[in-house]
């Protein structure tokens, strides 16, 4: 009685675990068509805070390079 319930249990597993599993997926391609303008001037707000900062220091270094070019003075 025991080896007819094992044997019985271990083919229900070997028929419940073989059985293919259907999942049908559906995929979906949407082409949308986007029109943007760029004739909008940079604005600070569009700008991150690393550009707004590299600008910055970009005309603090310039004014420093022209008051020591200034300070050197023309040599003619």
């Amino acid at each position: 009685m025991k080896r007819l319930f094992i044997t019985l249990s271990i083919a229900a597993l070997a028929f419940a675990s073989c059985r293919e599993q259907k999942t049908e997926t559906k995929e979906v391609i949407r082409e949308v068509r986007v029109e943007t303008t760029d004739d909008t001037p940079e604005t600070p707000e569009r700008e991150g805070i690393l550009e707004r900062t590299a600008k910055e220091v970009d005309n603090e270094v310039n004014k420093e390079i022209n008051q020591e070019i200034d300070k050197i003075g023309d040599d003619n």
